[in-house]
Protein backbone atom coordinates (compact mmCIF):
# COMPACT_ATOMS: atom_id res chain seq x y z
CA UNK A 1 0.00 0.00 0.00
CA UNK A 2 1.29 3.69 -0.47
CA UNK A 3 2.16 5.83 2.29
CA UNK A 4 -0.19 8.54 2.73
CA UNK A 5 0.10 12.41 2.65
CA UNK A 6 -0.91 13.08 6.04
CA UNK A 7 -2.67 16.67 7.06
CA UNK A 8 -3.04 17.23 11.27
CA UNK A 9 -6.33 19.09 11.36
CA UNK A 10 -7.96 21.02 14.14
CA UNK A 11 -10.75 22.85 12.79
CA UNK A 12 -8.77 26.23 12.38
CA UNK A 13 -8.50 27.92 8.89
CA UNK A 14 -4.89 27.12 8.66
CA UNK A 15 -5.66 23.56 9.37
CA UNK A 16 -8.22 23.22 6.37
CA UNK A 17 -6.02 25.19 4.19
CA UNK A 18 -3.31 22.55 4.85
CA UNK A 19 -6.20 20.15 4.06
CA UNK A 20 -6.79 21.49 0.94
CA UNK A 21 -3.13 21.85 -0.07
CA UNK A 22 -2.60 18.07 1.29
CA UNK A 23 -5.87 16.98 -1.29
CA UNK A 24 -3.67 18.25 -4.51
CA UNK A 25 -0.60 17.28 -3.04
CA UNK A 26 -2.09 13.74 -2.64
CA UNK A 27 -3.62 13.90 -6.54
CA UNK A 28 -0.43 15.17 -7.92
CA UNK A 29 1.29 12.35 -6.04
CA UNK A 30 -1.36 9.61 -6.84
CA UNK A 31 -0.98 8.75 -3.09
CA UNK A 32 -4.29 8.95 -0.50
CA UNK A 33 -4.74 11.04 2.04
CA UNK A 34 -5.07 10.56 5.68
CA UNK A 35 -6.47 13.19 8.15
CA UNK A 36 -5.69 13.46 11.72
CA UNK A 37 -6.66 15.03 14.36
CA UNK A 38 -5.66 14.94 18.05
CA UNK A 39 -7.36 15.09 21.37
CA UNK A 40 -6.96 14.75 24.53
CA UNK A 41 -9.70 12.41 25.36
CA UNK A 42 -9.55 11.05 28.59
CA UNK A 43 -11.29 13.75 30.92
CA UNK A 44 -8.51 16.06 33.40
CA UNK A 45 -8.79 15.75 36.95
CA UNK A 46 -12.19 17.57 38.22
CA UNK A 47 -13.30 17.27 34.61
CA UNK A 48 -17.16 16.46 34.14
CA UNK A 49 -18.01 14.06 31.93
CA UNK A 50 -20.08 16.93 29.85
CA UNK A 51 -17.20 18.32 28.85
CA UNK A 52 -15.00 15.32 27.81
CA UNK A 53 -18.01 14.87 25.55
CA UNK A 54 -17.80 18.42 24.56
CA UNK A 55 -14.33 17.65 23.67
CA UNK A 56 -14.85 14.58 21.29
CA UNK A 57 -17.61 16.35 19.19
CA UNK A 58 -15.02 19.17 18.14
CA UNK A 59 -12.64 16.57 17.15
CA UNK A 60 -15.48 14.91 14.91
CA UNK A 61 -16.28 18.42 13.81
CA UNK A 62 -12.59 19.20 13.27
CA UNK A 63 -12.66 16.26 10.68
CA UNK A 64 -16.00 16.75 9.27
CA UNK A 65 -14.76 20.45 7.97
CA UNK A 66 -11.59 18.68 6.79
CA UNK A 67 -13.46 16.42 4.60
CA UNK A 68 -15.78 19.04 3.45
CA UNK A 69 -13.40 21.20 2.40
CA UNK A 70 -11.31 18.31 0.84
CA UNK A 71 -14.41 17.32 -1.14
CA UNK A 72 -14.68 21.01 -2.54
CA UNK A 73 -11.10 21.33 -3.75
CA UNK A 74 -10.62 17.32 -5.16
CA UNK A 75 -13.87 15.79 -5.24
CA UNK A 76 -12.60 12.40 -6.48
CA UNK A 77 -10.65 12.12 -3.65
CA UNK A 78 -11.87 9.94 -0.95
CA UNK A 79 -9.88 10.73 2.92
CA UNK A 80 -9.35 8.71 5.66
CA UNK A 81 -9.77 10.30 9.19
CA UNK A 82 -8.34 9.19 12.33
CA UNK A 83 -8.90 10.78 15.77
CA UNK A 84 -6.52 10.06 17.98
CA UNK A 85 -6.27 10.45 22.27
CA UNK A 86 -3.05 12.63 23.18
CA UNK A 87 -0.55 15.17 22.99
CA UNK A 88 -0.85 16.23 19.35
CA UNK A 89 3.04 16.37 18.43
CA UNK A 90 3.75 12.30 19.59
CA UNK A 91 0.55 11.90 17.58
CA UNK A 92 1.59 13.60 13.94
CA UNK A 93 5.06 12.09 14.64
CA UNK A 94 3.32 8.66 14.84
CA UNK A 95 1.54 9.22 11.66
CA UNK A 96 4.19 10.89 9.96
CA UNK A 97 6.44 7.90 10.55
CA UNK A 98 4.12 6.15 7.88
CA UNK A 99 3.69 9.05 5.69
CA UNK A 100 5.31 9.96 2.37
CA UNK A 101 5.01 13.60 3.23
CA UNK A 102 3.45 15.09 6.53
CA UNK A 103 1.18 18.88 6.26
CA UNK A 104 0.30 21.37 8.95
CA UNK A 105 -1.38 24.72 8.82
CA UNK A 106 0.71 27.92 9.71
CA UNK A 107 -0.80 31.28 10.23
CA UNK A 108 -0.02 34.02 7.81
CA UNK A 109 0.96 37.09 9.66
CA UNK A 110 -1.67 39.94 8.11
CA UNK A 111 0.05 42.70 6.77
CA UNK A 112 3.66 41.44 7.06
CA UNK A 113 5.57 38.62 5.56
CA UNK A 114 6.20 35.71 7.30
CA UNK A 115 4.60 32.79 9.59
CA UNK A 116 3.25 32.69 12.92
CA UNK A 117 4.77 28.40 13.66
CA UNK A 118 3.29 27.24 16.62
CA UNK A 119 4.67 24.31 19.30
CA UNK A 120 3.32 21.77 17.36
CA UNK A 121 4.04 22.65 13.92
CA UNK A 122 7.91 23.40 15.19
CA UNK A 123 7.63 20.27 17.59
CA UNK A 124 6.80 18.22 14.33
CA UNK A 125 9.54 19.64 12.10
CA UNK A 126 11.97 19.32 14.02
CA UNK A 127 11.69 15.09 14.70
CA UNK A 128 9.62 13.96 11.42
CA UNK A 129 11.66 11.45 9.43
CA UNK A 130 8.97 12.26 6.68
CA UNK A 131 9.02 15.58 4.60
CA UNK A 132 6.97 18.37 6.30
CA UNK A 133 5.01 20.92 4.60
CA UNK A 134 3.77 24.13 6.33
CA UNK A 135 0.98 25.50 4.57
CA UNK A 136 -0.73 29.57 5.47
CA UNK A 137 -4.27 30.01 6.43
CA UNK A 138 -4.44 32.41 3.45
CA UNK A 139 -2.94 29.72 0.60
CA UNK A 140 -5.28 29.05 -1.90
CA UNK A 141 -4.64 26.59 -5.13
CA UNK A 142 -4.47 29.70 -7.35
CA UNK A 143 -1.56 30.93 -5.53
CA UNK A 144 0.38 27.93 -6.88
CA UNK A 145 -0.28 29.07 -10.41
CA UNK A 146 0.89 31.78 -12.58
CA UNK A 147 -1.58 34.75 -13.55
CA UNK A 148 -3.47 34.73 -16.06
CA UNK A 149 -3.48 36.92 -19.39
CA UNK A 150 -5.31 39.51 -17.59
CA UNK A 151 -3.02 39.64 -14.13
CA UNK A 152 -5.65 37.44 -12.52
CA UNK A 153 -5.68 34.24 -10.35
CA UNK A 154 -6.26 31.46 -12.54
CA UNK A 155 -5.80 27.29 -11.71
CA UNK A 156 -5.49 26.76 -15.48
CA UNK A 157 -1.76 28.62 -15.97
CA UNK A 158 1.27 26.73 -15.23
CA UNK A 159 2.74 26.11 -12.15
CA UNK A 160 4.92 28.87 -10.30
CA UNK A 161 8.58 27.66 -9.59
CA UNK A 162 9.81 25.73 -7.38
CA UNK A 163 12.26 26.78 -5.00
CA UNK A 164 15.45 24.54 -3.88
CA UNK A 165 17.67 26.18 -0.63
CA UNK A 166 21.38 24.79 -1.47
CA UNK A 167 24.42 25.15 0.40
CA UNK A 168 27.16 23.67 -1.80
CA UNK A 169 29.45 22.74 0.73
CA UNK A 170 27.16 20.40 2.05
CA UNK A 171 24.39 19.23 -0.69
CA UNK A 172 22.05 16.14 0.46
CA UNK A 173 20.64 13.72 -2.40
CA UNK A 174 17.42 13.58 -0.18
CA UNK A 175 16.81 17.05 0.00
CA UNK A 176 16.97 17.81 -3.98
CA UNK A 177 15.70 14.99 -5.15
CA UNK A 178 12.22 16.26 -3.41
CA UNK A 179 12.63 19.21 -5.20
CA UNK A 180 13.24 17.70 -8.25
CA UNK A 181 10.12 15.66 -7.98
CA UNK A 182 7.94 18.25 -7.06
CA UNK A 183 8.86 20.48 -10.25
CA UNK A 184 8.29 17.36 -12.04
CA UNK A 185 5.06 16.59 -10.55
CA UNK A 186 4.42 20.45 -11.09
CA UNK A 187 5.91 20.83 -14.76
CA UNK A 188 7.18 23.83 -13.00
CA UNK A 189 10.81 25.21 -13.38
CA UNK A 190 13.05 24.23 -10.61
CA UNK A 191 15.00 27.71 -9.17
CA UNK A 192 18.39 26.03 -7.07
CA UNK A 193 19.71 29.16 -4.84
CA UNK A 194 23.18 29.01 -3.07
CA UNK A 195 23.84 32.55 -1.12
CA UNK A 196 27.12 33.21 -0.22
CA UNK A 197 28.70 35.89 1.51
CA UNK A 198 32.47 38.41 1.05
CA UNK A 199 35.42 37.64 3.70
CA UNK A 200 35.31 39.94 6.36
CA UNK A 201 31.53 40.15 6.62
CA UNK A 202 29.82 38.51 9.92
CA UNK A 203 28.84 34.80 9.61
CA UNK A 204 30.72 34.65 6.29
CA UNK A 205 31.34 31.28 4.69
CA UNK A 206 34.56 29.76 3.14
CA UNK A 207 35.11 30.37 -0.25
CA UNK A 208 34.98 27.87 -3.24
CA UNK A 209 38.18 26.20 -4.63
CA UNK A 210 40.32 23.63 -3.45
CA UNK A 211 39.42 23.15 0.48
CA UNK A 212 37.12 25.53 0.59
CA UNK A 213 39.23 28.17 1.99
CA UNK A 214 39.38 30.96 -1.00
CA UNK A 215 38.29 34.67 0.29
CA UNK A 216 35.21 35.57 -1.99
CA UNK A 217 35.76 39.23 -2.59
CA UNK A 218 35.97 39.62 -6.21
CA UNK A 219 32.39 39.49 -8.60
CA UNK A 220 33.87 37.02 -10.92
CA UNK A 221 33.90 34.25 -7.89
CA UNK A 222 30.83 34.18 -8.21
CA UNK A 223 31.22 32.43 -11.15
CA UNK A 224 32.80 29.85 -9.42
CA UNK A 225 30.30 29.37 -6.92
CA UNK A 226 27.60 28.98 -9.91
CA UNK A 227 30.05 26.24 -11.38
CA UNK A 228 29.91 24.13 -8.04
CA UNK A 229 26.06 24.80 -7.73
CA UNK A 230 25.51 23.33 -11.33
CA UNK A 231 28.17 20.98 -10.64
CA UNK A 232 26.10 19.49 -7.38
CA UNK A 233 22.88 19.38 -9.86
CA UNK A 234 24.00 17.91 -12.32
CA UNK A 235 23.67 14.23 -12.05
CA UNK A 236 19.37 15.68 -10.78
CA UNK A 237 19.10 17.22 -13.80
CA UNK A 238 20.05 13.64 -15.93
CA UNK A 239 18.07 11.95 -13.72
CA UNK A 240 14.91 14.70 -14.26
CA UNK A 241 15.35 15.95 -18.16
CA UNK A 242 12.22 17.00 -18.33
CA UNK A 243 12.90 19.42 -15.40
CA UNK A 244 13.90 22.92 -16.13
CA UNK A 245 16.51 24.35 -13.62
CA UNK A 246 17.61 27.83 -12.87
CA UNK A 247 20.90 27.95 -11.16
CA UNK A 248 21.57 30.76 -9.14
CA UNK A 249 23.83 32.75 -6.66
CA UNK A 250 23.69 35.31 -4.51
CA UNK A 251 26.02 37.34 -2.93
CA UNK A 252 23.89 38.16 0.39
CA UNK A 253 22.83 36.26 3.42
CA UNK A 254 21.08 32.63 3.26
CA UNK A 255 18.08 34.06 5.30
CA UNK A 256 17.43 37.46 2.95
CA UNK A 257 18.15 35.67 0.02
CA UNK A 258 15.83 32.61 0.43
CA UNK A 259 12.59 35.03 1.11
CA UNK A 260 13.78 37.22 -1.78
CA UNK A 261 13.73 33.72 -4.34
CA UNK A 262 10.73 32.52 -2.57
CA UNK A 263 8.65 35.66 -3.28
CA UNK A 264 5.96 34.14 -5.54
CA UNK A 265 7.06 30.64 -6.01
CA UNK A 266 4.67 27.68 -5.41
CA UNK A 267 6.94 26.10 -2.72
CA UNK A 268 10.05 26.76 -1.02
CA UNK A 269 12.44 23.27 -0.49
CA UNK A 270 14.94 23.27 2.73
CA UNK A 271 16.79 20.99 4.36
CA UNK A 272 16.82 19.85 8.22
CA UNK A 273 19.66 17.87 9.70
CA UNK A 274 17.91 15.41 12.25
CA UNK A 275 20.24 15.28 15.10
CA UNK A 276 20.11 15.94 19.07
CA UNK A 277 21.22 19.01 19.79
CA UNK A 278 21.39 19.74 23.70
CA UNK A 279 18.35 21.61 24.67
CA UNK A 280 16.55 18.66 22.12
CA UNK A 281 15.48 18.58 18.45
CA UNK A 282 15.16 21.90 16.60
CA UNK A 283 15.63 23.60 13.03
CA UNK A 284 18.91 25.11 11.86
CA UNK A 285 18.96 28.69 11.81
CA UNK A 286 18.77 29.00 8.25
CA UNK A 287 15.44 26.49 8.33
CA UNK A 288 13.83 28.47 11.07
CA UNK A 289 14.38 31.44 9.22
CA UNK A 290 12.64 30.46 6.28
CA UNK A 291 9.66 28.31 7.88
CA UNK A 292 9.24 32.29 9.86
CA UNK A 293 9.16 34.47 6.79
CA UNK A 294 8.45 32.78 3.58
CA UNK A 295 5.37 33.76 1.62
CA UNK A 296 4.41 30.29 0.00
CA UNK A 297 4.51 26.82 1.17
CA UNK A 298 7.22 25.66 2.92
CA UNK A 299 8.64 21.88 2.60
CA UNK A 300 11.61 20.97 5.28
CA UNK A 301 12.67 17.55 4.07
CA UNK A 302 15.25 15.75 6.88
CA UNK A 303 18.29 14.33 6.38
CA UNK A 304 20.87 12.47 8.65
Amino acid sequence: MLSPVVVGVDGSAESLAAAAWAAREAERRERPLRLVHAWEGHPRPGEREIAHAARRHLALRALRQARDRVRAECPRLRPVDEQTEGPAVPVLLKAAGEADVTVLGSRGLSGFTGFLVGSVALGVVARATCPVVLVRADEEAADEHLPAGDGGASTETGYRDVVLAVDVHDVRDEVVEYAFEAARLRGARLRAVHAWQAAGLVGAGPGPGPGGIGPVQDAWQGEEWLDLLQAALRMWRDKYPDVDVLSTVVEDRPTTALVRASTGASLLVVGHRLAERPLGPRTGPVTHAAIHHVTCPVAVVPHL
